[in-house]
């Protein structure tokens, strides 16, 4: 199924959130890794400048913002939600993994609407809200400092969003960069690099063609190994022809 179309359909909310720089970190996180359906259920400060400048060009997705008065209203429509747990409970769903949690939300995702939810950054979800929830799940942070910001943990769950909706291999942004690449020399661009360093090798002494050992050879592996590129050929016989004109002048002087 289209990757784009699966992260459309997850939505992320937010409950009660205290802080609205938080939101705007989330509403940054969910962009960068192409979700955009947010759900505030009952923000203290909302709208907020605070949230616009923490958002840093997702504004977008705060204006498109749902804010609503309860969890249940944020889940409507939704077949499949995961809670955000930040440890093991006696009540609700299982705590899973993140990427096993997630790939069943993406397997969920494909036949319509899901959820990541998220609690308030002081006390979390409530069971009740956990128990709304078909699934939960809980980043396993150090046990020795397991204090995760709202933001970070969104940013984390989106990523692994984002990675299992294109099977591990996202596109990588390349507007505005230069290819490093260059097209594989071919066979006779590649002997003429050979004739070329067989020729400067010769001239300065390095190689003895009466005696020349294991040395071409050993060349010839060393470059097939590198499976040189025409860019590359040219610059090592741009370094050949360099090395050739400083021996002409050196004979002269």
């Amino acid at each position: 199924m289209n990757p784009e179309l699966l992260l459309s359909r997850i939505r992320v909310v937010l409950c009660r959130p205290s802080h609205p720089g938080n939101i705007g970190a989330a509403a940054r996180a969910m962009k960068t890794m192409g979700l955009s359906d947010l759900y505030l259920v009952e923000p203290k400060r909302f709208p907020d400048p605070e949230a616009d400048v923490r958002a840093t060009g997702a504004v977008d997705l705060l204006q498109r913002a749902a804010v609503v008065a309860s969890l249940d209203e944020a889940l409507a429509g939704c077949l499949f939600a995961v809670a955000m747990s930040a440890r093991q409970r006696d009540l609700g769903p299982p705590v899973g993994q993140p990427r096993e949690s997630v790939a069943q939300l993406l397997a969920e995702a494909a036949e319509g609407p899901v959820a990541l939810v998220f609690g308030n950054e002081t006390v979390g979800l409530s069971n009740e809200e956990v128990c709304r929830c078909q699934a939960a799940v809980c980043i396993p942070t150090d046990p020795a400092f397991s204090s995760l910001n709202l933001g970070s943990a969104v940013q984390l769950l989106c990523y692994e969003c984002r990675m299992t909706a294109f099977a591990g291999t996202p596109p990588l942004a390349r507007q505005g960069v230069t290819p490093f690449t260059s097209p594989t020399a071919t066979a006779d661009e590649v002997e003429g690099f050979f004739t070329h360093l067989e020729g400067v090798m010769t001239a300065t002494g390095f190689f003895n063609p009466l005696q020349p050992g294991r040395l071409l050879p050993k060349l010839r592996r060393l470059f097939g190994r590198a499976r040189l590129e025409r860019d590359e050929v040219n610059i090592l016989r741009g370094i050949l022809a360099a090395t050739q004109q400083t021996t002409r002048h050196g004979r002269k002087d």
